[in-house]
């Protein structure tokens, strides 16, 4: 963050941002949907009658969000919500260009669909694919008329399209490090504009428009609810950017316990050890199977033979029930023990009686 501060200090005038940043902004977007999706799917296995909806509709409600959130920021800011947290902001490459923070009708337009409404196409058809194909993999229905013959084509063809978009965005981005492009993503060319840092004068655009308030009451009737619901519209961004500005990192953890490469780590993390073998006992076995019989607490034959499962030593059931109370360990390898620990021994002298 010191180098992104550094043009306000500096006169060297660098506004191009580094690619640690534009890479850091977008897998800052990228965080928050998993995030919230758990969130949402915690909510409705609580509560399925209530929050139920909310998760069968989730895709939908988040392009809602998100498309509130990134009009209002493209809007007052000029950049996205994560551009704009980063310290950046979007700037048309065409002739004519808008003055300040403003972006033209079309620019915003423009990346408006490919910020939102883009991956929400690709995510349902990614979607949609998958389940395809696992009714495939467990059909021998053969695809008869056209319309499914052309799905199924689309589906074979996807993973190569996949890999060819990301071979486009690779190369894009190894341009733009080498000073070769001005955008590092297809979608910002595709937009028709490029990202700089914010410099001194924006952050003062930034305030006056923080400052300015529009008076309701003025204006047709027709008018006055249009700026009423503009107000709400923007109240809502507000409040979705407060609250993402300050649990990003921490949607940003959750995304990352949650993922897939960390659950072999927490396994491991949280799985007990398995104990080692005791050494040195107090009580040695004497090879007599009179002597093997008894219990090592009281030294009498085992009454009612109970197994201690954090050790494998048997006692008696009343020894080990009254030490494992008391004490909560094993009374010959010292393991935490617990008296869920305890397991009846069925013996056929036992069966018997």
């Amino acid at each position: 963050m010191a180098e992104a501060g550094a043009h306000l200090t500096t006169a060297s005038g660098h506004e191009q941002p580094s690619i640690f940043e534009v890479l850091a902004q977008e897998s800052l977007m990228e965080a928050v949907k998993p995030a919230l999706r758990h969130a949402v799917k915690v909510l409705a296995e609580s509560n399925p009658s209530v929050f139920g909806i909310l998760w069968r509709r989730f895709d939908e409600l988040y392009l809602l969000l998100d498309l509130l959130l990134q009009n209002h920021f493209l809007s007052h800011s000029g950049a996205s919500f994560s551009e704009n947290f980063y310290g950046l902001k979007r700037v048309c490459t065409g002739a004519g260009r808008p003055a300040g923070l403003a972006l033209s009708r079309k620019s915003r337009w423009r990346s408006l669909l490919l910020l939102c409404v883009a991956p929400y196409l690709r995510a349902k058809l990614e979607a949609l694919l998958a389940r395809q194909k696992e009714e495939d993999d467990f059909s021998i229905r053969v695809a008869r008329n056209r319309t499914q013959k052309m799905f199924r084509a689309v589906a074979a063809a996807y993973p190569y399209v996949s890999t060819a978009w990301q071979m486009l965005v690779f190369s894009q981005q190894l341009l733009y490090i080498f000073g070769k492009s001005r955008t590092h993503s297809p979608l910002l060319w595709l937009a028709r504009v490029r990202l700089e840092r914010l410099n001194a004068l924006d952050f003062r655009e930034l305030e006056l428009k923080s400052g300015r308030t529009s008076d309701p009451a003025a204006g047709s009737l027709v008018q006055r609810a249009g700026q009423l619901m503009s107000q709400a519209a923007r109240g809502v961004a507000v409040s979705l950017s407060t609250s993402l500005s300050l649990g990003v990192f921490f949607l940003q953890f959750l995304d990352w316990w949650y993922s897939a490469e960390n659950q072999t780590t927490v396994k491991t993390l949280t799985t007990l050890p398995v104990p080692p073998p005791p050494l040195n006992l107090a009580s040695p076995s004497s090879g007599d199977p009179a002597q093997d019989r008894n219990c090592p607490l009281c030294g009498k034959p085992r009454t009612n033979a109970t197994a201690l499962s954090t050790s494998g030593f048997v006692f008696c059931y009343p020894c080990i029930y009254t030490h494992v109370k008391a004490e909560r360990s094993c009374p010959l390898t010292g393991f935490p023990s617990e008296l869920q620990h305890l397991i009846k021994i069925y013996t056929p002298e036992t069966s018997e009686t």
